[in-house]
């Protein structure tokens, strides 16, 4: 992971001019305050000295400066602050810390100090003591040069990829160095967010910004791979499937039942059969950019009971569809849509044809929670005898709604997810006419490595306790409450 130190050592101009303007301000705002009761005091001239040396690159001048004011004042706070700084300059973020701390035990509010004691810690790698800080400072003052960076960066450490690109997105810098990361890193949390059309411009945005840095060169590697793993996606995908089974009730006859003689006449008819079943799917993606994917395909399935041919089932399904990938407030939306048409034949005779036409609304919160919407229609004609009676009618109208919330664990090696569907079936006879409500719930968990012993003694951990492949589910229910005549 790349992250920008601070230039302590000789900072560009434009980091120092930028700096410096925020010492002015602070020193300017700072001095009223305290002349308005009294007098400047000596280690405010002193103070004063440092910042004019500073400016003009003399840091032991100015450190010299400062400790004269800290002997006339231990607690003097711009000296404190200042003495930080100018250490940090030159690039001692270890011995400016103690400085810095005490400025900030002096003025806990100031933005300015919480946002160098932050830098400080930054430097010396301690991420964890410098986050806090750097977001008090961020929320006090988001657009404080170069502040962003560093919030966002922390940020997309802890892989909070979203409140990364909020940082980036919401603060400036003046430094070309830090304008390049903060794009680079935008391109990378895009990226991990599932847009890689986004990701792929803030990464060629940020390679323009500096064209003859050296960060260059790696940028235009990602930029590349990202464009080349999207152009090699596959556009055509086919499936071909061939089994076998045993169907010890093919006809689906009823269980024994001695109140019933009708059924003691059905279960004396052979209902056990071998068969075989063939499966061909084929997709083709015929447009597909950055945000935009449609698709077609066909799907056949038969099957062939050796025992019992008059069972021997065949489908044709044809489908088109479409989705559309964006972002929502730095949050992944997915729209989709899909109309499929499918006829089945039982015994090579037309059973029912369908058409369904369905929609989907997808949006990733955070990396906890995931929300999806969904709603299908579905119209059902069979093919029934002239003579069937109204009631009887099978052909319907079906409609469907439902939601689903999905709460994540451990970058989704864990998850639980919740569900409400609706279901109503209008069909033409009332006898058939039903409405379902169903709740469910599925708790997936992948499960702990499994040690196994070895010939040396020691141990090895095999992927999983339980011989499933992770993620494997522990729990599901399903509540269904049904309604019809």
């Amino acid at each position: 992971m790349i992250a920008l130190r601070p230039s302590r050592r000789r900072p560009p101009s434009s980091v120092r001019l930028s700096f410096l303007s925020l010492v002015i301000v602070l020193v300017t705002l700072l001095w009223p305050a305290t002349h308005a009761l009294a007098q400047s005091t000596e280690a405010d001239v002193y103070v004063a000295q440092a910042v004019l040396e500073y400016s003009e690159g003399k840091y032991d001048e100015a450190l010299a400066n400062l400790r004269k004011a800290l002997e006339t004042e231990p607690d003097h706070v711009e000296a404190l602050y200042l003495t930080g700084v100018v250490l940090m300059a030159k690039d001692q973020p270890a011995q400016a810390t103690p400085f810095l701390e005490k400025a900030r035990a002096r003025s806990r509010t100031d933005p300015a100090i919480a946002f160098q004691l932050g830098l400080a810690y930054f430097a010396q790698q301690q991420y964890d003591r410098a986050q806090p800080l750097l977001e008090e400072a961020f929320r006090s003052q988001p657009t404080l040069d170069g502040l962003a960076y560093y919030v966002g960066f922390l940020r997309y450490r802890k892989k909070d990829y979203r409140g990364a690109l909020d940082a980036f997105r919401a603060g400036r810098t003046s430094n070309a160095d830090l304008q390049q990361l903060t794009k680079f890193y935008s391109g990378l949390a895009l990226g991990v967010l599932g847009l890689p059309g986004q990701a792929a411009a803030e990464i060629d945005q940020a390679i323009r910004a500096a064209p003859a840095s050296a960060f260059t060169g790696p940028a235009e590697r990602l930029r590349d791979s990202m464009v080349a793993a999207r152009q090699g996606q596959r556009r055509l995908s086919a499936e071909v499937r061939l089994g076998f089974f045993y169907d010890d009730n093919v006809a689906v006859i009823p269980n024994a039942d001695s109140s019933e003689p009708l059924v003691a006449a059905l279960r004396r008819v052979k209902a056990t059969s071998s068969g075989e079943l063939f499966g061909l799917r084929a997709d083709y993606a015929w447009l597909r950019t950055d945000q935009w994917e449609a698709t077609i395909g066909y799907s056949f399935f038969t099957t062939y009971d050796n025992d019992l041919p008059s069972f021997n089932i065949m489908s044709h399904l044809g489908n088109v569809g479409a989705t559309y990938r964006t972002a929502v407030a730095n949050m992944p939306l997915l729209v989709g849509g899909q109309y499929a048409f499918d006829a089945l034949f039982l015994d090579q005779k037309k059973f029912v044809l369908r058409h369904t036409g369905s929609a989907f609304v997808s949006l990733v919160e955070s990396d906890r929670y995931l929300s999806q919407l969904f709603a299908r229609y579905q119209n059902k004609n069979f093919n029934q005898i002239v003579d069937t009676l109204p009631e009887e009618n099978r052909d319907a109208n079906n409609w469907m709604i439902g939601a689903t919330q999905l709460f994540r664990f451990a970058e989704d090696r864990h998850y639980v997810k919740l569900g409400y569907q609706f279901d109503w079936d209008d069909t033409v006879g009332r006898n058939y006419e039903s409405s379902t409500s169903a709740t469910t719930s599925t708790t997936t968990a992948c499960c702990p490595p499994r040690p196994r012993a070895r010939r040396d003694g020691r141990t090895k951990k095999s992927p999983t306790s339980c011989g499933l492949s992770c993620p494997c589910p522990i729990a599901s229910r399903w509540s269904p409450s049904t309604r019809g005549r």
